[in-house]
């Protein structure tokens, strides 16, 4: 029989809560993010600890039969099988750096499988990428890691990936990284057992305000913030939304309300460059993260980018980073074969899992 799934936790907050050992069921991916999990598992143990009541209990496992190092060189070792997961009421698949190498098909397999069983399904910061390969966000709105973003939605254009810092939508539950799933799980726990047990996992967090759904991930910083940024930021926006095809400087400052001289001198004051070059490098920054996290052909990054040549693309990348799309390309890979064999090699210390 196919288990509630958790809802939107707003409208939830009104319900009956579940019956305690409300059941989340962890899959761990090779280089996972261990901030992503620890802020995750730790809100349930919390819940628990305030409560003094098990209302939640969880169960980590490996995605593929082999024990998997986290970013930072750390494992965390697994409470059970790959079997265990069909008594979950939730699956939460925690990914990290390299996604794309370590979503292999046992992996995607796995995910099937539990959302078969009638679990809901969900992800932490690049596990979306794993959840989206196989197959189980087509037709969902989904968070992501913003440094994956773009990558991601060329990829997947039957997933709606927004910049939110995570999102509920029906059965799915997605979330970006860092200490963003702290703030997914108090959301989820506010749902089933209301806000006063939240604000009490906040303080013993010390966390000063519960963040919703609707903030977007990268937040500007606070020394920027001055006359008229309201305006730059929103400039910045437009840029972001349009990189394949680039609007020009002046429909740029039409859209904002803004002159193009006032444009300018906004963006001298508080990016010390002028528009067009921050155009530029926003773009230059958006083909390094497609390069980096997806496997689109040079060319391909070139258009996606609003570049009318590879020479244009290729000079202007070198000028901001360095070196060429190709350098960028091959640099990653060495570095991801690299990391792994280092992890492996420093025989890293194993943390029990609850």
């Amino acid at each position: 029989m196919t288990r509630p799934a958790p809802a939107e936790p707003q409208a939830n907050a009104a319900r009956t809560p579940p019956a305690e050992g409300f059941h989340v069921g962890f899959v761990l991916l090779d280089n996972f993010s261990m901030i992503a999990f620890a802020n995750a598992v730790e809100t349930l143990r919390m819940a628990n600890y305030i409560s003094r009541r098990p209302l939640y209990r969880w169960t980590v496992v490996e995605a593929d039969a082999t024990q998997p190092v986290a970013s930072n060189g750390l494992t965390v070792s697994s409470s059970g099988r790959a079997e265990d997961l069909a008594a979950c009421d939730l699956v939460l698949v925690c990914g990290g750096i390299n996604v794309r190498q370590v979503t292999t098909e046992p992996v995607r397999r796995l995910l099937r499988q539990c959302a078969a069983r009638g679990a809901a399904m969900g992800a932490l910061c690049t596990g979306s990428f794993a959840l989206a390969g196989a197959g189980l966000l087509d037709g969902y709105r989904c968070a992501i890691h913003w440094e994956n973003l773009a990558a991601i939605s060329e990829e997947f254009p039957k997933v709606r990936f927004t910049p939110e810092v995570f999102i509920f939508d029906r059965d799915r539950i997605t979330c970006s990284g860092g200490t963003a799933p702290l703030h997914l799980m108090l959301h989820l726990v506010r749902g089933h057992h209301g806000a006063k047990l939240v604000m009490a996992i906040s303080e013993q967090f010390i966390v000063e305000r519960l963040r919703a759904s609707s903030d977007r991930q990268r937040i500007p910083q606070p020394e920027c913030i001055g006359p008229g940024y309201q305006h730059l930021t929103e400039a910045a926006e437009i840029m972001a939304a349009n990189i394949e095809e680039p609007i020009s400087l002046i429909e740029l400052a039409g859209l904002v309300g803004l002159s193009l001289r006032q444009l300018e001198r906004l963006f001298n004051r508080y990016f010390s460059m002028n528009p067009a070059q921050y155009y530029l490098n926003l773009r230059l920054r958006r083909a390094q993260e497609l390069l980096t996290h997806s496997s689109q052909p040079i060319m391909q990054v070139t258009v996606a980018c609003g570049f009318q040549s590879s020479s244009h693309f290729c000079k202007a990348y070198r000028n901001l980073f360095g070196h060429a799309p190709s350098d960028e390309r091959r640099r990653q890979a060495q570095e991801a074969a690299t990391g792994r064999a280092q992890a492996v090699r420093d025989k890293p210390v194993l943390m029990r899992a609850a």
